[in-house]
């Protein structure tokens, strides 16, 4: 299948809605129908203020980036963009083409899930 590559970067102390914002972004992507997402902790980096974070044990806690990514189809990319639009966020995000699917035994099982 041809689709979506949807990958946000927040903070890890950034919050929404009273909770972390990469726990909202998740739960906000399943309740529209999104199948799956994923969270990684950055482990060092810097941003657009060029600032770099390091993921050591003096570091300041909240500060390393957070990547939720998600692989979509293009219209379900669309509808999670549009929907976040009206929130009242501040999100940085990449989005790429992907060509994704399931291979090996269970494939022909889980074929129209995706």
């Amino acid at each position: 299948m041809n689709g979506t590559y949807l990958r946000f970067y927040v903070h890890e102390n950034v919050r929404h809605r009273h909770h972390l914002l990469y726990e909202w972004l998740l739960q906000h992507a399943k309740g529209m129908g999104v199948h799956g997402g994923s969270v990684f902790r950055a482990v060092e980096g810097f941003g657009r203020h060029g600032v770099l974070h390091s993921a050591h044990f003096f570091e300041l806690a909240g500060e390393m980036t957070m990547e939720i990514e998600f692989i979509l189809t293009n219209e379900m990319a669309d509808r999670l963009l549009e929907s976040l639009a009206h929130e009242d966020l501040s999100l940085v995000y990449a989005r790429l083409p992907a060509d994704f699917g399931i291979v090996g035994q269970q494939a022909h099982k889980s074929r129209n899930r995706l």
